[in-house]
């Protein structure tokens, strides 16, 4: 009898086995399918913001005119797909999780060119190149603007506390390279406050390539929108690239928090908004003027 208690035993444990391996079966091919299915956003070949970046289904990139700002960024290079952050020393950065692509921008060695830094430098050298050099100006975090023609002319701020005043101490020097030098002291005394209080705030309805979603402080950080897409219903994802603390490499960033749409975003107000290492509360977007 009890054999038989043993064999029947034996019997319902294989059958429940089989219909849990069946089971398994049954989602591993659920989850396969879904991979699959999930499509590939991502070119490793390309090196350019625009052609690296597949668009959704259902979406379509938001036109802007040539030379635009947009456009610029729209159609910045990058480094090979698999490239590094290297920090201004040279070393990794001890997290690679976060980025699809390496933005062609030297990473200077001083140690200056960190977030709001690099964003500043993208700006300036677009407006650089497209010949509107009177442009290139920045507040202080005192508030006080440095406008790059004035530098070039000669014009340093001498800085007691909080009170600067410029003088003429140097001779004038319009070259590519003293507009280097001319960045190095905005990144010295700007920052992320400064850029928090000194642009224009901007509505979600009204964001574009080129704005900027900023949280002003000590730490603060801010991250740059450079391209754009929008569906038959009017909704819009973004991508966005950041410099960051220590000075590094600037990279365009996965959304870690929606891998269906990475590594584009879905940018709303009043939202709390996780990009790659840094999590925006009570934060806004800005334009550059």
């Amino acid at each position: 009898m009890s054999k038989v208690f043993s064999t029947v035993i034996i019997i319902c444990i294989l059958a429940a086995y089989t219909v849990q391996s069946r089971s398994l079966e049954k989602i591993t091919d659920t989850v396969v399918t879904k991979l699959d299915a999930t499509p590939n956003l991502i070119n490793k070949d390309s090196l350019t913001i625009f052609t690296r970046v597949n668009v959704p289904e259902g979406y379509q990139r938001v036109p802007y005119p040539k030379e635009s700002f947009q456009e610029y960024l729209r159609n910045y290079s990058l480094k090979p797909f698999g490239s590094k952050i290297i920090n201004y020393d040279e070393s990794h950065y001890f997290w690679q999780g976060g980025h699809i692509g390496i933005l062609e921008i030297p990473v200077p060695e001083n140690g200056l060119q960190q977030c709001a830094d690099a964003l500043i430098r993208i700006r300036s050298e677009y407006l650089w190149d497209h010949n509107r050099k009177a442009e290139i100006g920045f507040n202080f975090t005192s508030g006080h603007y440095c406008l790059w023609t004035n530098y070039a002319e000669g014009y340093r701020p001498k800085i007691n506390g909080n009170k600067v005043n410029f003088y003429k101490t140097a001779k004038t020097n319009h070259s590519k390279e003293n507009f280097y030098n001319y960045l190095n002291l905005i990144y010295m005394y700007s920052g992320t406050l400064s850029l928090f209080n000194e642009l224009e705030s901007v509505e979600e309805s009204d964001l574009q390539i080129g704005d900027m979603l900023i949280k002003g402080g000590s730490p603060g950080h801010i991250v740059m929108i450079c391209d754009e897409i929008i569906n038959d219903k009017g909704d819009k994802l973004y991508l966005l690239f950041q410099g960051n603390t220590p000075a590094q490499s600037v990279h365009l960033v996965k959304n870690l928090e929606d891998s269906n749409i990475s590594p584009w975003y879905q940018l709303k107000e009043n939202q709390i908004i996780q990009v790659s290492n840094y999590t925006f509360g009570n934060s806004k977007f800005v334009r550059f003027k």
